[in-house]
């Protein structure tokens, strides 16, 4: 299990309540169900539309489930951003 920081941006920080927190997970999957758990409500749709970064890669289309995260690592959660 990896100790990963989630950090959420625009809406998906609005509806955690928090820019980032810790979370213990091995997969993407994990990490979000994790995050489902801890703000039911407002970020579990949120992260529906969301994009995410680990360790700054995009996982684009990538089952969550094959996407491993590395101790010490970060997960981004961006939500779709208006404007250009």
């Amino acid at each position: 299990m990896a100790k990963v920081t989630v950090r959420y941006w625009a809406a998906a920080k609005a509806a955690a309540g928090v820019a980032e927190e810790p979370h213990d997970a091995a997969t993407l999957a994990e990490a979000l169900e994790a995050a489902r758990e801890r703000h039911p409500g407002e970020l579990v749709r949120v992260l529906q539309r969301c994009s995410f970064l680990v360790d700054g890669d995009p996982v684009g289309t990538r089952a969550h489930e094959t996407v491993r995260l590395a101790d010490g690592g970060t997960v981004e959660v961006l939500p779709p951003f208006a404007g250009g």
